[in-house]
């Protein structure tokens, strides 16, 4: 039995049925891999199967503490069933790109059953009409609840249902057989709760001794104006209370050329080039409505403070900072040059409080005030009348840069999925794999009714930074 983080459970706590909390991808696969050149379903079950313990988030289940007196734990589940977990399913002729990205969409606005362990995948086949992609491929749109990993651990499971060649030997079986664990006794659970809390105020005192040179930091810095806060956040059509349904599109580029990109503007990183591509798309479809505020939008995005011994490990280690994406810039090139400056004051005063730091507090905040306040933030539309922290995510999670296969088939391509909330209605999840790099778009459909156009916005913001700085339309 495992206690969940402060920051873990508080992705529990926020969830509403509008505003399902997990996270997970878009995996397309090339079958001519494969033995027979036609994947079978109970083959991906037996590839996933083999590889079980070698992710704890596969087969653990969440207990709740009694009157949310303490943050849940995890237990292994002595009813764990695989085909419960890995479903199945196909698209109608002809199985294109906007079929899929629906479908996505449909699968990635229903929460998951958090009685269960917090995960599905679901396989699509008959993607026979997607450019690029040979007749008879599939997909697999995973969910992983946002209380059992962040991006980085997140790309881990990924590897684990992968290998660097389509049959390789399986892994080494587990040194014991699975049994799962009995649900523990509420009172065992309330009385670990009460001396959880005996010892809360000792560990309060020593993150506060760590905290008190940062804050110090951070006060200096704004007074020499080394970095300075992102005050004004506009307000969109995307700050607004979700509904349950959702979007998805995405496009693929080519990782050389952001690379090639980024030299137009000196220190910029892909990073920046991609956040200012994301900040064309913004500026073109809210041009489009008459609706592009003067100020520019801000992006929030994580950073992750996972130590490298950790990467294996369940749970979220997760800072964050805010950037302005120069929505408010129509240059290509300024723009870029925008967001890189930014993000380099962002970054200095992350720096100076320690990202880690940013975490560790979440830790004391008493797990009955943070479910009252997520649900009050809802019932009471606070969305509506609060100015927005910011007004999008970007999370880039770097990945291989060579093929992967699962049960035989090639990986071509992955898109991210990322939860939304009231506020912030609109997400982009950023993969790189195999020499590309692929940018996603989840939104609230009232908020975007209209995919397709964001898409070719996204599309059309590259182009242009492509073209001003190496000289060749996409």
């Amino acid at each position: 039995m495992e206690q969940l983080t402060g920051q873990d459970a508080s992705f529990l706590y926020v969830e509403t049925p509008t505003s399902p909390m997990h996270i997970g991808g878009l995996m397309i696969y090339d079958p001519s891999t494969v033995n027979g050149e036609k994947q079978r379903f109970k083959d991906i079950l037996g590839f996933v199967e083999e590889r079980l313990h070698l992710a704890k988030t596969f087969r653990q289940k969440l207990v709740e503490v009694p009157f949310n007196l303490d943050h849940p734990y995890w237990i292994d589940d002595k009813d764990f069933d695989l085909e419960f977990h890995v479903r199945h399913i196909r698209l109608p002729e002809p199985g294109d790109w906007r079929q899929l990205c629906i479908q996505a969409a449909r699968l990635h606005s229903r929460p998951l059953d958090l009685t269960k362990p917090l995960w599905e995948f679901t396989v699509i086949e008959g993607l026979d009409s997607v450019p690029g992609l040979p007749k008879g491929s599939y997909a697999i749109v995973s969910k992983i609840h946002h209380a059992c990993i962040d991006g980085v651990s997140g790309a881990d499971i990924t590897e684990v249902i992968h290998s660097l060649e389509p049959y390789p030997e399986p892994p080494p079986p587990p040194s014991q057989p699975y049994t799962g664990e009995s649900v523990p006794n509420p009172m065992e659970l309330v009385t670990r709760a009460q001396l959880a809390n005996l010892t809360q105020p000792m560990r309060f005192a020593e993150v506060m001794t760590r905290a008190m040179p940062a804050f110090s930091r951070l006060q200096a810095g704004l007074w020499t104006r080394e970095f300075e806060m992102n005050a004004a956040i506009p307000k969109t059509r995307f700050s607004h209370k979700i509904t349950a349904h959702r979007v998805v599109d995405g496009r693929n580029f080519d990782l050389a050329e952001v690379r090639a990109i980024k030299t137009a503007v000196e220190g910029a990183t892909v990073n920046d080039v991609i956040v200012a591509v994301c900040g064309g798309a913004l500026r073109k479809y809210l041009e489009s409505k008459d609706e592009l505020p003067a100020e520019s939008m801000v992006a929030m995005a994580p950073i992750s403070v996972r130590p490298a011994e950790g990467r294996k490990t369940m749970g979220n280690q997760v800072a964050a900072m805010t950037i302005k994406i120069g929505t408010d810039v129509a240059d290509p090139v300024e723009r870029i040059r925008a967001v890189h400056d930014n993000a380099a004051g962002q970054k200095a005063m992350t720096n100076a409080v320690g990202a880690k730091l940013m975490t560790d507090f979440q830790q004391f905040i008493p797990s009955t005030t943070a479910a009252m306040a997520a649900r009050l933030y809802t019932q009471l539309g606070l969305s509506e009348s609060m100015s927005p922290p910011f007004n999008c995510v970007i999370s880039n999670v770097p990945g291989p840069q060579f093929p992967l296969f699962s049960a035989g088939a090639r990986l071509v391509t992955q898109f991210g999925l990322g939860p939304l909330y009231d506020g912030m209605g609109i997400f982009f999840p950023v993969f790189s794999y195999n020499g590309h790099i692929t940018v996603s778009v989840n939104a609230c459909r009232e908020m975007m009714p209209d995919p397709e156009f964001f898409g070719q916005c996204m599309q059309d913001s590259y182009n242009e930074i492509k073209e001003a700085t190496i000289g060749e339309a996409a």
